[in-house]
């Protein structure tokens, strides 16, 4: 899937993306919805030089360590990716992350919305998911479900935690 694909539920959930914002109400955008949220901003989504999969690094951008829970992870860390488009950075986002191949790779529009191109969320359940649906993406660079899966439970404990401070973040009133 695509943001740019022009299947009607996708126009309907970048509009109720772009409602969602401008109400106020925090939001979260992973992935496609990363990729959602920064379309319904107004910034281009479009392909990379090549798919991200599996658990690569990222580092927090100079924005992103004055970002109340960036500034909170290390420097660089791993994350799980799995996506081959990214989006240009929202007019009056701030980039937080980015990646070798990808920029941005995480954004925060307004106090308490954040659009993720990578996963913190998954479980091992999800990522055999993932392979299992979306087999023509694993057979890449001698990427296999076993690797994937192997590689990326090792970071899952991590990333949940992570994940749990962005949400105990967004959520403060």
């Amino acid at each position: 899937m695509s943001a740019n694909d022009s299947e009607p539920w996708i126009i309907k959930e970048i509009e109720c993306i772009t409602h969602t914002v401008t109400r106020g109400v925090p939001v979260l955008g992973v992935c496609l919805g990363a990729q959602l949220l920064a379309k319904g901003l107004g910034a281009p989504v479009k392909p990379g030089p090549r798919m991200e999969l599996g658990p690569m690094p990222i580092t927090v951008t100079q924005e992103g360590q004055g970002d109340p829970v960036f500034s909170t992870f290390p420097k660089t860390f791993e994350v799980l990716q799995w996506h081959g488009e990214g989006f240009d950075l929202p007019e009056g986002a701030v980039s937080l992350a980015s990646s070798e191949l990808f920029s941005p790779q995480a954004f925060r529009f307004g106090p308490r919305v954040y659009g993720l191109l990578f996963h913190l969320e998954l479980e091992a359940k999800g990522i055999e998911a993932l392979c299992r649906e979306c087999p023509d993406a694993v057979d890449h660079d001698g990427t296999t479900p076993e690797l994937l899966l192997s590689a990326g439970s090792k970071i899952l404990s991590q990333s949940h935690e992570w994940a749990d401070r962005l949400i105990a973040h967004m959520t403060v009133n």
